[in-house]
């Protein structure tokens, strides 16, 4: 889980006219959401990235490295923010999360009325949003989309990941809607338990129509 999970809200400027549909992408760990963000992409729907963009803004002259290393001193170095190093500071400490989102948020919101107003005039709009129901910004999106797998595939793909143990992948399981949850709450349910090519098909369909 990276520390950008903590991004939910998606708004719409006041001012907006034309009303592209807003589409929140949300899943559990592993479950396979950046491959269907990126298919979503592939079929030219403009798709807002948080991880990417907080990997950019923590990354080597980010605008967030500076504000970062002055709250949490010596998680920085040449190459921008050591994010292992920032997680092992936040997690599981409430008033430290706090303060890195105090940080990233307002960053972040700006960011995301920017690519509103650089797409307005597209048909939909899809937002990567890791932690749409835990941080209660599912009101702010016009269709949900759960991308789902068995537990199985799920737990197989999360504990290949460098670095992630048993004991840290349920303690990420704990705080996340289960996904049971997750598909009885969703709008439309994307199954990333079968081949690419048939989740490409599925991710087409849905385009279609989401498009009428």
């Amino acid at each position: 889980m990276g520390l950008v999970d903590r991004m939910t809200s998606v708004k719409r400027p006041r001012d907006s006219t034309k009303k592209p549909l807003l589409i929140g992408l949300t899943g559990s760990i592993g479950m396979g959401k950046s491959a269907v963000a990126q298919m979503f992409a592939d079929e030219g729907v403009p798709v807002y990235d948080a991880d990417a963009e907080v990997h950019k803004l923590q990354g080597p002259g980010g605008a967030l490295v500076d504000a970062i290393e002055a709250r949490f001193p010596g998680t920085t170095g040449p190459e921008g923010v050591n994010r292992k190093e920032l997680g092992a500071r936040v997690f599981g400490k409430p008033d430290e999360l706090r303060a890195l989102e105090s940080i990233i948020h307002p960053v972040l919101a700006q960011q995301r009325l920017d690519f509103f107003a650089a797409h307005r005039d597209a048909a939909m709009l899809l937002f990567d949003i890791p932690l749409l129901f835990e941080k209660g910004g599912s009101e702010n999106v016009d269709v949900i989309i759960v991308v789902s797998a068995p537990a199985d595939a799920q737990r197989t793909r999360v504990l290949a990941r460098p670095g992630m143990t048993g004991q840290k992948f349920e303690k990420i399981l704990s705080i996340q809607v289960p996904d049971a949850e997750k598909r009885a709450r969703a709008d439309h349910i994307i199954d990333t338990g079968v081949t690419l090519e048939e989740t490409r098909a599925a991710v087409r369909r849905l385009i279609a129509t989401l498009s009428r």
